[in-house]
């Protein structure tokens, strides 16, 4: 089989698990809408104002909604000693990371997609700047919260309180996408960026996608093996 193959059997395999249990769209789904209404409750959603702070709000939701998904994605391959069978396989290693990284993408895609019309009636907005370059924000930004996200989740599978152990440690490591994501969301929703800078901004969060893309798809086989 060759390595594409091996990526999509893993990713059909959490695909179909999550239309029989939905539990990990559910569940971001439920939080993202809950930090929503309550941001919108906490502050007036007048024109100008609900633009400089919804970009911070949005990926607020998007981050911690996709941290409660992690966890869960991951305990499903220790039931009945999947995990383990992992292991013996002849699959890569990798390719089991790309599949279940690529799966909690298209989870959080999912949720966004849900979440952006409900995010414009509440806070009122338009984008006032280039909107396909909002296009490029949110996979480039949602790739570096799963792709970290999905790594570091399978490096705390061992530990005693792995829920606590994942914000911990990923986001201190996502804070330069985060500050990338939402410099250039405020810039593109209040045009106050010029396009050059928000490119720049979108430069950076690519660049940062690929360095930890390759990082991770390296060490995973070492994560994997690891007692």
């Amino acid at each position: 089989m060759s390595y594409l193959q091996h990526v999509l059997d893993h990713l059909r395999k959490d695909l179909r698990l999550e239309w029989r249990s939905r539990d990990s769209v559910n569940g971001m789904l439920f939080f993202a809408l809950l930090v929503v209404v309550v941001f919108s409750l906490a502050f007036d959603p007048t024109a100008a104002e609900s633009r400089r702070i919804a970009g911070g709000i949005l990926w607020v939701a998007i981050l911690f909604a996709t941290i409660t998904a992690l966890n869960q994605s991951w305990t499903r391959e220790q039931r009945n000693h999947v995990l383990d069978a992992q292991r013996m396989a002849p699959s890569p290693a990798s390719a089991l990371f790309l599949g279940k990284a690529l799966a909690n993408m298209l989870f959080v895609l999912v949720v966004e997609a849900v979440l952006a019309p409900l995010f414009i009636i509440f806070y009122n907005l338009h984008a006032l700047g280039n909107v396909w370059l909002l296009l490029l924000v949110m996979p480039l930004g949602t790739w570096a919260l799963v792709c970290n996200g999905t790594f570091f989740a399978a490096l705390g599978l061992r530990t005693r309180n792995r829920e606590l152990m994942l914000p911990l440690v990923l986001l201190p490591i996502s804070l330069p996408a985060l500050l990338a994501m939402i410099q250039a969301a405020t810039g593109i929703l209040t045009a106050e960026l010029d396009p050059i800078q928000v490119k720049l901004w979108v430069q950076l969060l690519a660049g940062y996608d690929i360095i930890f893309t390759v990082v991770c798809l390296l060490l995973f086989d070492t994560v994997l093996s690891a007692e």
